[in-house]
């Protein structure tokens, strides 16, 4: 049987007991050394002091640095403000993939599901049934200046099929203030009116939306599949597609499905849009853009093809932004250094450190920097991979404009 090690920074395939080389540590539960240790905030100073990448952990006192931060910590009234206070003591190490999640985010489901076989035995205890899933609406939002901005709907998802576009702002739910999971938590199935701004200084518009059960992995999935779409431009049809996570073996499966004999098939260019969502992508995958390998077809007596080592030989433009991170990162530099198309957007998030993921005692999440990354003998983290062609977009009140998009869709059309 094959499964899955999945993680915010590159992915391991696991297939028995072997896997393909990869920068990523495997990810595993925490266990209380002390069955009467209920502090989490001590759970995360320790496992930083004795699991964190760098040994000298950056120069810092960590002692001093757990004491600067615990008064902060014994002070919270709220699972919120906990984890703030335990964000302000990683915040300390500057580092990409070191972060507290509680089950009031999105990312906290995304992530246990990336790191879902290695912390199989534990999830049970925290989820019914097992399942890794959520209720929500199928969207990307970011926290700018104190407010709540959609930055992507997945397609054919609830909040796409609602009306919802990149750019609104969410003010409220149901009249309460909006939050990524509290707002739809029970209510999976029903409807909830969401006030939103679309428009900076303009008054709310009701959207009403019908949350339901979201499975991280099937969405994600789903997801590149169903935005794969034909864009007509000066003659030529641009074939466009969108990876929201890159943690697993098969979204790349995927991209290859849509380009080999999907909806892009015939498109004479393509846009690979890597902006946002979650790394996971190894290295191997920039091989579908590299013309010189085999492609292998093999094809069973009822006549069905099936391509190994598919190539894609047409022009192709990479889009990034800030939220393009870890593994995509990988992708992109390669991308850009070997020439096989323009980089368009902004630079990326510069966070390329190999992540482990902790289930702490309270079922919170702590993902952690175990390894240092280097590509081609270069470190990005803290750095990033500046794009070809510069376009800046402010997400804020888009209303579902999106110039990085019609860039790169003038650069393919015009053969530029």
């Amino acid at each position: 049987m094959r499964a899955l090690v999945r993680s915010g920074a590159l992915a391991v395939a696991v297939a028995g007991a072997q896997a393909f080389p990869s920068l990523i540590s495997e990810a595993r539960a925490y266990e209380p050394k002390r069955e009467d240790e209920t502090a989490v905030y001590e759970e995360v100073w320790r496992l930083v002091r004795e699991r964190f990448y760098d040994p000298k952990l950056k120069g810092l006192d960590w002692q001093a640095m757990g004491d600067k931060h615990r008064a902060a910590y014994a002070a919270a009234k709220t699972d919120s403000q906990r984890s703030t206070a335990i964000n302000a003591l990683l915040g300390e190490l500057d580092a990409s993939h070191t972060h507290h999640y509680t089950k009031d985010e999105t990312a906290y489901y995304e992530l246990v599901d990336i790191f879902a076989y290695p912390l199989r035995r534990q999830i049970p205890k925290h989820f019914s049934g097992g399942k890794v899933r959520y209720a929500g609406v199928g969207m990307f939002t970011r926290d700018i200046n104190g407010k709540t901005f959609v930055t992507a709907v997945f397609p054919n998802g609830p909040a796409e099929k609602a009306g919802l576009l990149a750019g609104d702002e969410i003010v409220a739910a149901d009249g309460k203030p909006f939050q990524q999971v509290g707002s739809f938590r029970g209510k999976a199935g029903e409807k909830v009116a969401l006030a939103v701004r679309r428009a900076a200084g303009e008054a709310t518009i009701d959207i009403v939306v019908a949350p339901k059960w979201i499975d991280p992995g099937e969405i994600f999935e789903a997801a590149v599949r169903d935005s794969a779409r034909i864009i007509e431009a000066n003659g030529k049809r641009i074939g466009y597609v969108r990876i929201y996570s890159y943690a697993g073996s098969e979204y790349q499966r995927q991209l290859e499905d849509v380009l080999s004999d999907g909806k892009l098939k015939d498109a004479d260019a393509l846009v690979w849009d890597l902006r946002d969502g979650w790394g996971g992508a190894h290295p191997s995958y920039l091989s579908i853009f590299n013309t010189y390998g085999p492609t292998l077809a093999l094809t069973g007596r009822n006549g069905a093809t099936h391509l190994v080592g598919y190539r894609w030989g047409k022009p192709v433009a990479m889009l990034v932004n800030d939220g393009t991170r870890s593994g995509k990162e990988v992708l992109a530099y390669g991308f850009k250094k070997n020439g096989f198309g323009q980089v368009v957007g902004e630079r990326t998030a510069g966070a390329l450190l190999a992540g482990t993921a902790f289930l702490l005692s309270d079922g919170s999440l702590l993902i952690l920097a175990v390894e240092d990354a280097a590509v081609d003998g270069e470190r990005l983290e803290g750095k990033g991979v500046a794009p070809t062609i510069e376009v800046p977009f402010d997400v804020r009140y888009a209303a579902g404009k999106d110039p990085q998009l019609d860039r790169a869709i003038a650069v393919l059309a015009d053969g530029a």
